[in-house]
């Protein structure tokens, strides 16, 4: 894996999707953290928060579509891309710089054997020098992902002969064409008939 952009602070840009300056989101992100001195306990809580305390909209059976930080934490759900916007927006919140990730997979629902794109994050540890890949999806279903700075970890295990695989980029923002789905519908039943295939 590597990053997009060299400079860590395109890594922590305040923008219209990963709003952390919005003050709901700020505060939020200081609130979860603000016992923890050291970095890599903070990014292990915040992780741990999105990926346990705001449900997978398909998991919950919720057909709102969120899309912005600021909407994911309000509604208190979202499918996979709008939880990583919101993980990005509290790390960066604390001064931790955070990116977009991106794989193809085939098995996963919702359409069976299709290609289907699944988003999740690069975070920069700047006291171990590393990125390492978390996914805030949502352990359910037998999905067991965690935290971890040396064996990733990921929701979903990748089948090289099924076409699956991970973009090695880690991006600085989210790909237009997540965004673009977000935005373009109003229920996830909607969008699930809609969901990119690739970047």
């Amino acid at each position: 894996m590597y990053p997009e952009s060299d400079d860590l602070n395109d890594y922590l840009v305040s923008d219209t999707i990963i709003d952390w300056q919005t003050p709901a989101v700020r505060e939020k992100a200081l609130e979860l953290t603000q016992t923890l001195p050291d970095e890599v306990d903070k990014a292990r809580c915040l992780y741990q928060w999105v990926r346990d305390t705001i449900p997978h909209s398909a998991d919950a059976g919720l057909d709102i579509v969120t899309c912005t930080a600021s909407e994911v934490l309000h509604h208190g759900t979202g499918i996979c891309f709008a939880k990583s916007h919101l993980l990005a927006a509290l790390l960066r919140a604390v001064g931790i710089p955070a990116g977009f990730c991106y794989q193809v997979l085939r098995l996963d629902p919702p359409v069976d054997n299709e290609p289907v794109l699944h988003g999740f994050n690069g975070i920069y540890l700047a006291t171990l020098q590393k990125w390492i890949r978390v996914d805030a999806r949502g352990n359910s279903k037998g999905i067991n992902a965690q935290f971890s700075t040396g064996k990733e970890q990921l929701a979903f295990a990748m089948d090289p002969e099924a076409d699956e695989f991970i973009y090695e980029a880690i991006f600085a923002a989210p790909v237009e064409s997540v965004v673009n789905r977000l935005k373009m519908y109003k229920t996830r039943s909607e969008l699930w008939d809609d969901l990119p295939q690739c970047l």
